[in-house]
């Protein structure tokens, strides 16, 4: 029998402490509520975000770009290579084409002050994009624009060249996880 002082040394590692049994029961219980909304999720094709399950036919992917240094083609490549994707040099040797047929980003005044001083700038980011694997078409051409806005002030320049950088690679990994999430849905 558990009581007192004594209980904690005797009974500390006892299944014949009640205690003991209602933590046991609370975990039983816990794991049996649990274990429907695991199956449940799995059963509705649940996949975590950022998971990446290429379609058939994309095990080997060339793509063709214009700009072979453009912040979304570089950030593209890494995701196809984290998902397990092999990238070919050209496109004979591979099953699937990522074609990149416009990517541009740049900046524009968004207000103006009274003195006619710029005061807000917008960031934006196109690409145009199709896949192809074979004579098949996957993905049919799209195009797709992110923007993002941030104030500008002339006295803390460094400090907002810097923002905009931030935006951009922001968009860039946005972008990103769109065109992946639309080729994941193949």
């Amino acid at each position: 029998m558990c009581s007192g002082l004594s209980m904690a040394k005797t009974c500390a590692r006892s299944l014949s402490c009640p205690v003991d049994w209602s933590i046991l029961l609370f975990r039983f219980f816990r794991l049996l509520l649990l274990m429907p909304l695991a199956s449940s999720l799995v059963a509705c094709g649940f996949h975590l975000q950022g998971a990446f399950a290429p379609p058939a036919g994309m095990e080997r992917t060339y793509i063709a770009s214009n700009d072979r240094f453009s912040p979304f083609l570089r950030a593209f490549e890494n995701e196809l290579r984290a998902a397990g994707v092999e990238l070919s040099e050209s496109a004979t040797d591979a099953t699937a084409t990522f074609t990149i047929s416009f990517d541009e980003t740049a900046q524009r005044v968004l207000s103006v002050s009274a003195r006619n001083v710029p005061t807000e700038y917008e960031v934006f980011y196109t690409i145009a994009y199709r896949l192809d694997a074979g004579a098949a078409t996957l993905l049919p051409q799209q195009t797709l624009t992110l923007t993002r806005d941030y104030t500008y002030d002339s006295t803390l320049v460094l400090g907002k060249a810097r923002e905009e950088e931030l935006l951009r690679e922001a968009i860039v990994q946005d972008l990103v996880r769109i065109v992946m999430k639309q080729i994941s849905t193949l």
